[in-house]
């Protein structure tokens, strides 16, 4: 019995040891051997190159139609072939790099598949399909050797490329030549960008297009405009001048006035007159993104970086990553950058007295501060008539003077509305002309007391310095409002 249990003993010890060793071979050998991505990359590498170090490269996600530029192009070079394979990995899998792919170790089921892609924008009306998680296969000069390709995921917004089977050096030259062409062949140069905001920081880029705006459309006194056009359009255009004599290119402008008056108006003028910038549009959000905005502004100069109702956020700290106000992180900005940088900051506010004095103790970021005023009445009458091209109106000289005498102190915005609500008065009586009785009672609505929240809304009485109301006395009996010498009545039932 002895004996016996002590040989039973023995075969137990035996079969465990085999078991054991079974399992090492299911979780290693044979997953290697199971694997075709692997098994690819162990084939096409060898033994020797397989064991090189990976290196990697990472970009934001908004690069990731210029990478796929740039790789179109490497990949096309004379002399070099390129085999690309798709990955497909199993649901809700994070990722895989390439170090894992070449060890084989701690893989889930992944297999060859065509290379996946997301179709990208490339310009304001044209897209390019990107590489989403692919393995190139590249044969050149430099010998065999794999790139993988791995674009921004769900939760992650990660950009690279891994290189195995090269020296390190060799592997980071060419990670340089590809980002080399990147920034050469970036395709948000010398376009119009609005920058968006990640909710847990970082932005994206999205193309932007601007209706051609003619100086005329622009309706502000002539020595205003003249100085914000020299400001924007006469270093564009003395660039080298400026230069050679030793003045910088960086500048500042600032639009100020109560809403409604036209600043974005004049800010898109702007940046569709100047197509040689890249031109990026920043707003609410967005705002705090300012300073990576600018970094990538200097590599894409000459640009001009937009900063809308910068005084909503300029105190703000409750976002992004860092602790400092969005002012504060502007000022830092336009200190950074060279002042051969041809960069040119557009901010506008409604309240330049938030901004004032932390302008006034960095001096010379902002270099000129640009009044937007209300409307006076030869600028109501301009307006009126722009904002009626394309509407079927008869309005003789006399009532058109007569609005323009009613409207005094409203904003730009106003006027817009007041041509809106005219049309609509037309269309409710079927009438094939808007009249004046139509831009009447349009009017009188618009003045009416129980109005004045859609007036604030139009940026009429904002600034109680600049509002109509201010002068207007006590609002008349029976919902009337006195502008001016008008008297407003409510609207017909």
């Amino acid at each position: 019995m002895g004996d016996e249990s002590h040989a039973s003993e023995a075969v137990g010890r035996e079969f465990a040891a085999e078991f054991r060793s079974f399992m090492r071979w299911v979780q290693t050998d044979t997953q290697v051997e199971r694997n075709e991505v692997v098994s690819l990359i162990a084939e096409f590498l060898g033994a020797t190159r397989a064991r090189e170090s990976v290196v990697t490269r990472e970009w934001s996600s908004f690069e990731h139609v210029n990478l796929q530029t740039a790789l179109n192009v490497w990949m096309a070079e004379e002399g070099r072939n390129v085999v690309v394979h798709g990955i497909a990995l199993p649901p809700h899998f994070g990722g895989v790099t390439l170090q894992q792919l070449a060890s084989g170790g701690a893989l889930p089921p992944i297999q060859l598949c065509a290379p996946p892609l997301v179709d990208l924008p490339n310009g304001p009306g044209s897209t390019l399909a990107c590489l989403q998680l692919a393995l190139l296969l590249v044969s050149d000069p430099a010998g065999p050797y794999v790139l993988l390709v791995s674009a921004p995921r769900e939760h992650e917004r990660g950009l690279r490329i891994e290189v195995l089977g090269l020296p390190v050096s060799a592997a980071q030259a060419v990670v340089a030549e590809i980002d080399g062409l990147r920034g050469a062949l970036n395709v948000y140069r010398s376009q119009l960008l609005e920058v968006v905001a990640f909710p847990h920081g970082g932005f994206d880029l999205r193309f932007m297009s601007v209706a051609p705006i003619e100086r005329d459309g622009v309706v502000l006194p002539d020595q205003v405009l003249g100085r914000i056009e020299r400001h924007a359009f006469g270093v564009a255009e003395h660039r080298e001048a400026l230069l050679t004599s030793g003045q910088h290119l960086k500048r500042g402008l600032l639009l100020y006035g109560p809403p409604g008056t036209g600043k974005t108006h004049t800010m898109r003028y702007l940046v569709a007159h100047m197509p040689q910038y890249t031109r990026l549009v920043l707003t609410g959000r967005s705002l705090h993104a300012v300073g990576s905005v600018t970094a990538m502004a200097r590599d894409l100069a000459p640009a001009v970086i937009v900063l809308e109702d910068v005084d909503l956020v300029a105190e703000d700290r409750s976002f992004g990553n860092g602790s400092s106000p969005v002012l504060f992180d502007l000022l830092d900005a336009m200190d950074g950058a060279a002042a051969d940088a041809d960069l040119l900051f557009v901010l506008t506010t409604n309240r330049a007295d938030l901004l004032e004095p932390a302008l006034a103790a960095r001096p010379g970021r902002v270099d000129v501060a640009v009044e937007v005023p209300l409307p006076d009445a030869a600028a109501r009458r301009r307006l009126f008539e722009f904002y009626a091209r394309g509407v079927s109106l008869q309005l003789n000289d006399e009532e058109l003077g007569v609005v323009v005498d009613r409207t005094d102190g409203v904003t730009a915005s106003f006027l817009k509305e007041l041509l809106r609500r005219s049309v609509l008065e037309s269309l409710g009586e079927q009438a094939p002309l808007v009249t004046a009785a139509h831009v009447s009672r349009a009017l009188d609505d618009l003045l009416d007391s129980g109005q004045a929240v859609t007036r604030t809304l139009l940026g009429v009485g904002v600034d109680s310095s600049t509002s109509p109301s201010a002068s207007l006395g006590p609002v008349p009996p029976s919902g009337r409002m006195r502008v001016g010498r008008w008297t407003a009545y409510p609207p017909r039932s």
